[in-house]
């Protein structure tokens, strides 16, 4: 339970240093002491079910963003059978070129458990400073992940932003694998206007390297495949 309690506490306070927020006033939200609080954080006391949501809606996240799951682990148990790459992970990370400087987005993945249910909730941490404390990131997206026989599908909103929606193709494999591509579909606010992004996912962190952001970059070969499956889309 020590484990649990410190990842558990550990998420809190991100979340609530992401929201610029005191420990006083998360404990005035709940109703609790400001030791308390302070003991929930360091994970020197194990923190309720109640607790847990109120302290979810003070922050204004989902509760399953405040829970611990180990990285790798079987989390599929229902009539959704994932590919080979999603099936023994729950967290995945994952890596946009961005264009505006010539640099790497880091994004992180959190994929919950659901028995005997089609859908798996999941988080999006987009471009976030590192991964010890990844939940303080620029954009959180929340959503679903399904998967097909052919495709693997994520399709979440942006948690500030409910209007933001953008949606990741994944092509499924039976074949393992230590990476993945995909392709994810947007409106950027940055200015506003739709985008389309490859997207490299992996069940571990990368070297970032320059061969891994010329990876990553869009090809004239990208663009005309692109264009042709939007042109199929049409008809």
């Amino acid at each position: 339970m020590g484990k649990i309690n410190q990842e558990v506490g550990k998420k809190i306070r991100n979340f609530r240093k992401k929201r610029k927020m005191t420990v006083q006033n998360l404990a005035d939200h709940i109703q609790k002491s400001k030791a308390t609080v302070s003991k929930y954080e360091t994970g020197e006391i194990s923190i309720d079910l109640v607790t847990l949501y109120a302290v979810a809606d003070a922050l204004k996240i989902h509760v399953e963003q405040l829970l611990y799951i180990e990285p790798y682990a079987e989390i599929y148990s229902g009539s959704s059978e994932p590919s080979a790459f999603f099936k023994n992970s729950s967290r995945f990370y994952s890596y946009i070129y961005d264009g505006r400087n010539n640099s790497l987005m880091r994004c992180v993945i959190d994929i919950f458990p659901q028995a005997d249910q089609p859908k798996f909730k999941t988080v999006l941490y987009m471009n976030v400073k590192n991964y010890k404390n990844y939940e303080d990131c620029e954009n959180t997206y929340w959503g679903y992940t399904e998967h097909y026989d052919v495709l693997t599908t994520m399709t979440l909103i942006n948690q500030a932003t409910p209007v933001e929606k953008i949606m990741i193709n994944i092509l499924a494999s039976f074949m393992d694998a230590d990476k993945k591509w995909g392709l994810m579909a947007s409106v950027s606010f940055r200015p506003f206007m739709p985008v389309a992004s490859k997207m490299l996912f992996s069940k571990t962190p990368l070297a970032e390297t320059q061969e891994l952001i010329d990876e990553l970059k869009i090809s004239k070969e990208d663009i005309r495949i692109m264009k042709m499956y939007n042109m199929m889309a049409i008809t």
